[in-house]
This record gives C-alpha cells, sequence and structure tokens, in this order.
C-alpha cells in the first residue's frame, strides 16, 4: 500500500520494506509529499513517526494516518479535531470498525483514550461522521451504552435509524423512552424495523399514527402486535391508502381482522390476503360475500362515470388498454375505470359489464375477456381478483393459456347479460 501511494504521487525510490530510524527521520525533515504518504501508510512504521505526521500540514497525508490500524491512539486523539471532514471520517471507520471486531475477552484492550476518541467522533458536528459512527457500531454489544444513547437520540435519521434498527444496547424501557419523547417518523420506522419489537413498543409506535413506521411494523415478521393494536390501525387505514397492503397482507391475521380489513381494501388485496392464509372453504367464501356486498354498493356518480367513460374511450382509441394495462388498474383498485375499460374494449354497455362482474360466474367473466380480446391469463386474473369469483366457480385456461370453451359457448355466455339489459 505505501509504495503504491507513493508511485501514485510520483518521486523518488520506493521505501524499503524495512524502515531505519534514520530514514524515517529524513523523510520527516526533508521528503517530498509522495514519500511521507508512503511512510504514513508503512506497516513497520514507528507510532511516534505516525503522531508526529498527524499534524502534516498535508491533508492527504494525515487521511493516511487517519486510515492506518498502527497509529496510536494518541494521533487519533488529534485527528479527530481535525479541519478537514474527510480525515475524520476515515477516523470514524478506523475506529468504529476496530471496536466492534473485539471479542468479549479484549474489552480490557480498549484505552480510556481510545473510547474518548469514539465518544468526539459520535458527537461530531457533521452528521455524516456521526452517521459513520452509528452505522459501524450498530450491531456491536461492546461498546458503551452511553454512546449508543446518545446515537439514538440524534436528531439525524441517517445518525439514529441505524443505532435504532440494529443496536442490541437498546431495551424496551429505552426504545419507548425514545417514542415518547416524540422521535421522528425516521427514527420511528427505524424501531419498528428491529428484529424482535414488543407488544409494548408496537403500541407506542401505532399510537403515534405515523405511517411510515406503522407500515413498517405490520411488514416486520417479528412484530409482535396486540389485537386491541391492529383494531387502532385497522380503524386508521380505512382512510390511510398506503396502509391498506401492508395490513392485508400482515402475517397471521385473525378471522376477524381479516374480515374487517375486506371492507375497505381493494378487492385484489383481499383475494392476496387469503392466498396467504389458511382459511377453510366457507370462510372465504363468507370473506368474498362481504367484499361482493361492499362493491356492489360502491356506486359512482352519473357525473363521474360519465368522465370515466370519456377516459376510457380516449384509452382505447389510443391503443393504450391492453392485458397489463388492466391488470394494473385492478392492482391500483380503480374498479370503476376498469369497468368502462371493459365496456369500451368489449363494445357493451357498463351496465352490463357490471352485471357480469357481479354476477360470481367464472364463465362468464372469461366470456367477457374473450369478447374484450384479452388473454386467458387476464381472463383468470379478472376472475380472481376483480370479480372474486368463488373457487368452485373458477375456470383455468386450457393448456395454461388457451380459453377452456369454444367460441359458440362463450358466446352463449355472454348472450345471457346481454338478453337482459334488451
Amino acid at each position: 500500500m505505501f509504495n503504491k501511494i507513493k508511485s501514485m504521487f510520483g518521486g523518488g525510490k520506493a521505501l524499503p520494506d524495512k524502515l531505519t530510524s534514520d530514514k524515517e527521520q529524513e523523510i520527516l525533515k526533508n521528503g517530498s509529499k509522495a514519500e511521507k504518504l508512503a511512510l504514513a501508510a508503512h506497516p513497520d512504521a514507528r507510532p511516534e513517526v505516525l503522531y508526529y505526521l498527524a499534524e502534516d500540514a498535508s491533508v492527504d497525508v494525515r487521511r493516511q494516518i487517519a486510515t492506518n490500524p498502527k497509529t496510536p491512539v494518541q494521533a487519533d486523539a488529534i485527528l479527530v479535531n481535525d479541519i478537514d471532514e474527510e480525515v475524520r471520517s476515515e477516523l470514524a471507520r478506523k475506529i468504529g470498525r476496530m471496536i466492534p471486531s473485539l471479542g468479549e475477552g479484549e474489552q480490557g484492550a480498549l484505552s480510556d483514550k481510545a473510547l474518548v476518541v469514539l465518544d468526539q467522533l459520535a458527537q461530531d458536528q457533521l452528521p455524516k461522521i456521526r452517521s459513520i459512527v452509528a452505522e459501524e457500531i450498530k450491531k456491536s454489544s461492546i461498546v458503551p451504552k452511553e454512546i449508543v444513547e446518545k446515537l439514538a437520540r440524534d436528531v439525524a435519521d441517517i445518525v439514529c435509524g441505524p443505532i435504532l434498527e440494529y443496536s442490541p444496547l437498546l431495551n424496551e424501557d429505552d426504545l419507548r423512552e425514545i417514542i415518547a419523547a416524540g422521535a421522528s417518523s425516521g427514527a420511528l420506522t427505524a424501531i419498528a424495523k428491529r428484529g424482535d419489537v414488543s407488544e409494548n413498543v408496537s403500541g407506542d409506535i401505532a399510537a403515534t399514527l405515523d405511517i411510515p413506521a406503522i407500515s413498517a411494523l405490520l411488514t416486520n415478521e417479528n412484530a409482535y402486535i396486540r389485537e386491541e393494536t391492529l383494531d387502532q390501525i385497522i380503524d386508521q387505514a380505512k382512510s390511510v391508502e398506503d396502509l391498506h397492503q401492508p395490513l392485508a397482507l400482515r402475517p397471521q391475521l385473525s378471522i376477524r381482522a381479516m374480515k374487517r380489513i375486506a371492507g375497505f381494501v381493494a378487492s385484489a388485496l383481499v383475494h392476496a390476503m387469503m392466498e396467504q392464509s389458511d382459511l377453510e372453504e366457507n370462510q372465504a367464501e363468507d370473506l368474498l360475500d362481504r367484499v361482493r356486498d361492499r362493491l356492489q354498493e360502491e356506486n359512482v356518480g352519473d357525473e363521474e362515470e360519465a368522465k370515466l367513460a370519456a377516459k376510457a374511450l380516449d384509452f382505447a382509441e389510443r391503443g393504450l388498454i391492453n392485458d397489463e394495462f388492466l391488470i394494473k388498474e385492478v392492482d391500483e383498485n380503480r374498479r370503476e375505470f376498469v369497468i368502462q375499460c371493459l365496456a369500451v374494449i368489449a363494445d357493451l354497455p357498463s351496465a352490463t359489464v357490471r352485471k357480469i362482474i357481479h354476477s360470481k360466474s367464472g364463465r362468464a367473466v372469461t366470456a367477457l375477456s374473450w369478447r374484450a380480446k384479452l388473454t386467458m391469463r387476464t381472463a383468470y386474473y379478472l376472475q380472481t381478483r376483480f370479480a372474486l369469483v368463488p373457487n368452485a366457480q373458477l375456470l383455468s385456461a386450457k393448456d395454461g393459456k388457451d380459453y377452456p370453451l369454444d367460441e359458440d359457448e362463450l358466446d352463449w355466455h355472454l348472450s345471457y347479460f346481454i338478453d337482459q339489459d334488451e
């Protein structure tokens, strides 16, 4: 490393593998910048030489001293106040990596001065420096807890985040104290992502009503959430769409919770929620019935329907409505727009399309998809995610991709609904 550094800055012969004190003194007095850099990186440079170079005029030399693991802690104590932030950054990385790597039996090897350096870096005026320390010691169980607590309460999310998410030194009381003190959204989210979140901590996070933190809590399989806390989150989620997906996909939801969630989330999310839960057939059908009843009651006004119909016609004329587009719109829960799009591309009244979607008939939904020139894959997606067709009524693809009914039969299933509207 030291000869590579010297060659990068040019000039002079490479330093010998074994240094003499005379050679070191010669470089300190009359050496070029490249020679001093090589000396600062030399594995055999004496501690007093490295200490001397810690106050060199060249910032590059000081950075190299900050990086060198052989640099004595007395020199590190000088560099901790260096005016160059990169010098302090390199020092933070070195000290931060050195301390957590020590085994339990080596804790006594940490001198008071090294800990003072770590503490000073943890209080550096620049969040960047503090964040380097936090990132390096976030999983350590042997760093002084008072340093961890300072970083955990830091106002900058890039500093407190790693500590709050990973530090094994923070207990439940510490976390609850931090939350009660008014933690930022980033800090709350970090706590919500911890490898073990207690019911009390989960309850405190839920009480903040912070959307990103609650979302992180719901997606964390290691977060324990009381039923009453989940009820509070469900109440909040009714008007907060960003919580719908993490809530619906929360592992091990009770039947009671799923029924409540099915009362307001997208039908595609209800189906996904059912897929990951081991529901009996009657439980699944009861859940779907609740969603169907809700969807049939959700009617847009005439003016809004007219706007969506015009938008669908415009999209169709521009060739934008295809299989991929419709699947995306279903996932985004734009139900009425999907109905209007299907009406346009199938050349059917929207009222007819709506009846087909609410029919619970897999054959009818499949026939509608065929009329709209969609793939059988999309037809199956519309059956399961959009129309919520019961499992017993689902129509699967033939050979994995083809429509399973011939055109006459498909046309017959459509005619039943078309004749009703004439």
